[in-house]
């Protein structure tokens, strides 16, 4: 494990139209670290609605009370095993555990160490450790038709899902908090982009502007937080080269 010496922050505050999200993430980190009963975070939803920045955003809240995060790659999911024993050792910190846009294909592994991780090893989880991933994919596998095609309904008319489809549905419930963040409407959008315009020394936020803002997640196919924060950037930059006379910076 490598340490980040500058890792990058987000502001809970400037994170907007996931209100309920957040109140449930946030909630359930102070019972972590307060040492109490908490579960692990799958974080699902749309690109660019703020999952990543979410847990970015508790590091900056709660860093100072002994929360720290360990990112890792899905690729390394199987050194889970000497990680968890790794940070376990660590009791002075609280540590969150992030798998970022973490989704399986077809023949990939490391959900398997992953499940265990989550419940079920002969190796408990340290209680100063949680996880928590984000994925655009509510079961975090892909479910095939044949698949689907393969579940039946038995003799008093329940629903069997077939074994492998199953197995994919089991790693997502063992996810104890399952939080959803969901796109945002047109008006949430136009709010983001003047408050991060407003953040930014920019106040005249007119109709051109809202207009040029929607041209901007048209063209993307996106009305997202990150959306409207690339667009803020362009009018920033912009703005800035025409205060330099359109020369760029030598």
């Amino acid at each position: 494990m490598l340490p980040i010496a500058s890792p990058t922050l987000f502001d809970l505050d400037d994170l907007l139209g996931v209100d309920e999200a957040l109140r449930d993430l946030e909630r359930n980190t102070r019972q972590f670290l307060a040492k109490l009963p908490y579960n692990n975070v799958l974080l699902h939803g749309g690109r660019g609605t703020g999952k990543s920045s979410a847990v970015r955003g508790l590091l900056a809240r709660y860093g100072d009370h002994g929360l720290r995060v360990v990112e890792v790659d899905r690729s390394h999911l199987g050194d889970l095993p000497r990680i968890l024993a790794s940070l376990g050792s660590g009791r002075e910190y609280h540590f969150l555990l992030f798998c970022d846009d973490l989704s399986f294909g077809p023949g990939e592994s490391g959900h398997r160490e992953l499940k265990a991780a989550l419940e079920g090893g002969l190796v408990g989880r340290p209680d100063n450790l949680c996880i928590v991933a984000t994925s655009n994919r509510r079961h975090l596998l892909p479910e095939t038709m044949d698949e689907n095609r393969a579940s039946r309904l038995d003799s008093e008319g329940q629903l069997q899902l077939a074994e492998s489809l199953e197995e994919k549905l089991a790693l997502a419930d063992r996810f104890g908090l399952v939080i959803g963040f969901y796109s945002i409407d047109q008006a949430g959008y136009l709010e983001i982009v003047r408050h991060d315009l407003s953040r930014a020394g920019i106040q005249d936020f007119d109709e051109e502007l809202a207009g040029e803002a929607l041209r901007w997640a048209l063209a993307r196919g996106s009305r997202s937080g990150r959306s409207a924060r690339q667009f803020v950037d362009d009018v920033i930059g912009r703005r800035g080269l025409e205060e330099h006379r359109g020369d760029p910076p030598t």
